[in-house]
């Protein structure tokens, strides 16, 4: 069956009226087959750009961690290189050489310790890159685990539960136990002492996040690698880490230089991010880095001679864009350190201004302030009972703004919040122009007698 969001709506007619304006008075294009001959290119342009007008603005979606800017230079760059295929390296020397140098540049940035020799790869995305660190640290330890003459049928992995799908998918496609930590009482992600105490002889890793979807805060990558030092001091079990720094690993080397998460701490075996997060590239390109070729086992790397050359390949997909590639060099040039220094500063800048101003309005308690991740969390207070975080999502929608409501996971499956992504392109004065709604918005939520919606209705959104 086609997948598609369970509340999207399906457009009844079989068929769509063409308008008269398009010159074909009396046709009709059917929405589930072929049409039976051709139309003009500028008539297939505007039925689907009319439809897509019904498409929420990117750049008042709040939700997403996905950049939805970009300057026109990169947007060149990515239009000239739309018809280049990733996997075609022969082809396209070039730009494997640009995908080479990024990985170079990303592992200099995590402080890889021959950084020289950069191990890694560009992906489709962050989720990719995750399950190609998760298959490396289960192949490794089936490894360990066959030179020791023991089992290697019941692995599992280690991470807090507000882990994002993609180690749900990782888990069930591979056969690995997903060993999750629940969030207890204020504490929203994953602690040193309760991830140790699902580690045994069968774990595979521990994964940190740096930077949860939930709340935008890093978790203690370096408290979480001292316990499993002393850990394997204690019983002998030496446990990866891996780093989802999905969204924080474009962040943190940039404004918290003195937050120790990456390949500076040993027990990092490997590193995930989105380049088409915070590395500010359009969707969809992601980055896996191991801290040395030891971290890589060799037989997941496959030789291909498919293309006119023989090419080692890691990876889920095979032909994918080249193109949001060459983008992220744009990027790392134009930029440079001190760029992204600003350009994240100042998201940094927005979204604590615009939660210290949310938290002021009365009716809101922040959960975080946007200090860690320019992201942030904020509930209802306690006496408010007549209306809902979903309440105050969809009275925003009105104004095309997409703030999404949500349930936090268990043991906090009492708290509902909203959530605020600060991206490039959001600006001082949008946010306060999303106040200025929320303000506006508010009267009318005070005076409701009881709540409209709930984590079921209303929002269209899931976490």
């Amino acid at each position: 069956m086609t997948l598609k969001h369970p509340s999207a709506g399906t457009a009844k007619a079989s068929e769509l009226s063409v308008g008269p304006r398009f010159g074909l008075i009396g046709d009709a294009v059917p929405r589930q087959e072929l049409p039976p001959g051709e139309m003009p290119p500028e008539v297939a342009y505007q039925v689907i750009h009319d439809e897509l007008m019904l498409d929420g603005n990117a750049r008042l979606n709040v939700a997403t961690f996905v950049s939805t800017w970009m300057e026109p230079e990169a947007e060149r760059l990515i239009a000239e290189c739309l018809d280049k295929n990733m996997i075609d390296k022969d082809e396209y020397p070039q730009t494997a050489e640009i995908e080479s140098r990024c990985v170079g540049i990303l592992s200099h940035l995590w402080h890889a310790p021959d950084a020289a020799q950069a191990t890694g790869c560009s992906t489709t995305g962050s989720s990719e890159a995750a399950m190609l660190g998760g298959l490396a640290l289960k192949r490794r330890w089936q490894k360990r685990r066959a030179a020791e003459g023991k089992p290697a049928d019941a692995p599992n992995l280690v991470m807090g539960i507000n882990v994002q799908v993609c180690w749900e998918k990782f888990a069930n496609y591979w056969d690995v136990e997903m060993r999750l930590v629940p969030m207890e009482g204020d504490r929203f992600h994953l602690s040193a002492e309760e991830a140790v105490k699902l580690c045994d002889e069968n774990t595979i890793g521990v994964v940190a996040i740096l930077g949860s979807t939930f709340d935008g805060s890093y978790e203690p990558v370096k408290e979480i690698c001292d316990a499993l030092d002393a850990l394997q001091s204690e019983t002998g079990l030496d446990i990866a880490v891996h780093v989802d720094g999905a969204s924080g690993a474009f962040v943190a080397p940039f404004l918290d230089q003195d937050v120790e998460w990456d390949f500076r701490l040993p027990r990092v075996a490997s590193i995930n991010a989105s380049g088409h997060k915070y590395g500010l590239v359009y969707p969809g390109v992601g980055w896996v880095v191991w801290r040395d070729a030891d971290a890589l086992p060799e037989d997941l790397i496959f030789w291909v001679n498919y293309l006119g050359d023989n090419m080692p390949t890691f990876a889920l997909n095979f032909s994918r864009p080249g193109a949001q590639v060459v983008a992220q060099y744009y990027n790392f040039l134009r930029l440079g350190f001190d760029g992204y220094r600003r350009v994240h500063g100042y998201a940094r800048d927005v979204a604590t201004r615009l939660a210290d101003r949310i938290a002021e309005l009365g009716p809101f308690e922040l959960l975080t302030h946007g200090d860690e991740l320019p992201v942030f969390a904020f509930q209802l207070a306690d006496d408010i009972d007549n209306f809902t975080v979903y309440d105050v999502s969809n009275a925003l929608r009105e104004r095309g703004w997409q703030v999404p409501a949500y349930a936090f996971p268990a043991n906090r499956t009492d708290l509902d919040a909203l959530r605020i992504v600060v991206r490039r392109g959001f600006t001082h004065d949008l946010a306060d122009l999303l106040v200025a709604d929320l303000e506006r918005q508010l009267p009318r939520l005070q005076r409701q007698p009881e709540p409209v919606h709930d984590a079921w209705s209303g929002t269209g959104f899931a976490h």
